[in-house]
């Protein structure tokens, strides 16, 4: 061997020690940060929460088929949680059920002083102290994950295990009862401009008129979008038994994937197995379980098709996760419900991207985000950078915690 190819060999070698050396150094850098921000957050405490109270004005009251009269005002209850590092947590519910004496009465004494990455013991300590209010605790929970994902620079899906999917399939929840407009010219007019939005699934209220009438109201939105976008009905709790059945053997006729909860949810979804017996399509239920025992026993009696949990009513993102690979177990489909602003939207994209397919075939079945399209200025106002519907999807926010910049100042200017 030459000189001058020694001379190359050394050359090369000396290279590679340089390259693993810096690599290494790199690598030890990377290290020493990680060590000194678990060293940090350690020491993390939450210094304060506070609830805001949101109320907007409807420009045109609208509702569903139980909201006689309609509704004039919209509501939401958030959540923010700070630390002693200048951190915040966001989450949200909805006003009612005394959430927000809980959480500033009961649950916020209980967190402040705490360490937010301790995320199991205070899931058991927020849930002992309320008597089980699933609103009060969903709130935290979004915002306890928001805060811990932020502390730790992961999104809410791999503080969670990791994202099965990137994108989330979105169905519009649209077509609600509005006042001076009938149900015949306005659901067909707004599932076409859903349709031209890029949404390529929609939700319509039903149930307020009879079933003769709104069965030609389905026929019509049918027609208008065609055979190949997914549609589907929420009774919101307006029909009997019977009117159920016969409005569901129209509905599957049209190809209706799912219909939701036609008779009342309380207590215990009464007659929902009986109903389920006799539906020709699937039926879904579950938004107003307020945690896993509930959902085990909607799904133990196997009274629904599909289950329903909502992260912002049953306890949190953990919760619903819970409750979806329960109801796997038995065979029942998991599609989370969601109505409400951009911090519940985006605990519900997270959900969703852990959510595995009902089954190991090809994801045809994959859950669906539901996205309220109504009159709803904190599903847009209040983050910097509001969801987006592309091709009839979502893209999961890949930021820390929640993915979303929240705008406090909006959210002040709504509070009252």
């Amino acid at each position: 061997m030459s000189d001058s190819a020694n001379r190359r060999d050394l050359l090369k070698a000396a290279g590679g020690f340089v390259v693993a050396g810096a690599t290494l150094a790199a690598n030890s850098h990377r290290a020493s940060a990680v060590e000194e921000a678990e060293d940090d957050s350690r020491d993390l405490k939450i210094t304060s929460v506070t609830t805001f109270k949101l109320l907007h004005k409807l420009k045109r009251p609208f509702g569903v088929s139980v909201s006689v009269p309609l509704s004039r005002t919209r509501t939401a209850l958030i959540v923010k949680i700070e630390t002693d590092a200048g951190l915040v947590g966001w989450g949200e519910t909805g006003l009612i059920s005394g959430a927000r004496g809980t959480i500033d009465d009961q649950l916020a004494p209980l967190l402040i002083g705490q360490n937010p990455l301790q995320y199991r013991k205070l899931w058991r300590q927020i849930w002992g102290a309320n008597f089980g209010n699933g609103l009060a605790v969903g709130a935290v929970d979004m915002a306890l994950n928001d805060l811990r994902g932020k502390a730790l620079g992961l999104s809410v899906t791999d503080l969670f295990g990791g994202r099965v999917r990137d994108r989330v399939p979105v169905y519009g929840s649209t077509m609600n009862y509005m006042e001076g407009e009938e149900p015949e010219d306005l659901y067909p007019r707004q599932a076409a401009a859903r349709v031209k939005e890029g949404f390529k699934a929609l939700k319509m209220r039903l149930g307020r008129y009879s079933v003769a009438r709104e069965a030609k109201v389905a026929k019509a939105v049918r027609d208008t979008v065609g055979p190949d976008v997914r549609l589907m009905v929420d009774g919101n709790a307006a029909y009997t038994l019977r009117s159920a059945v016969q409005m569901g053997r129209v509905l599957d006729e049209l190809n209706f994937d799912f219909f939701e909860e036609p008779l009342p949810q309380s207590p215990r979804y009464a007659g929902y197995e009986v109903l389920r017996d006799k539906l020709p399509l699937p039926l879904a239920g579950g938004e107003a379980v307020d945690s896993r025992i509930a959902a085990k026993d909607l799904i133990d009696r196997r009274a629904v098709d599909i289950i329903q949990p909502d992260a912002a009513l049953c306890g949190g993102i953990g919760e619903a996760l819970f409750i979806g690979e329960l109801a796997a177990l038995s065979g029942v489909r998991c599609i989370p419900h969601c109505w409400g602003g951009a911090i519940s939207i985006a605990a519900s994209v997270q959900l969703l991207s852990v959510l595995h397919d009902p089954h190991w075939g090809l994801p045809t079945d994959t859950p669906l985000l539901e996205l309220d399209l109504s009159e709803n200025p904190w599903r847009t106002d209040i983050v910097k950078e509001p969801f987006r519907v592309v091709d009839g999807e979502i893209t999961v926010p890949t930021k820390p915690g929640l993915g979303i910049e929240v705008d406090e100042e909006v959210i002040r200017k709504y509070s009252v």
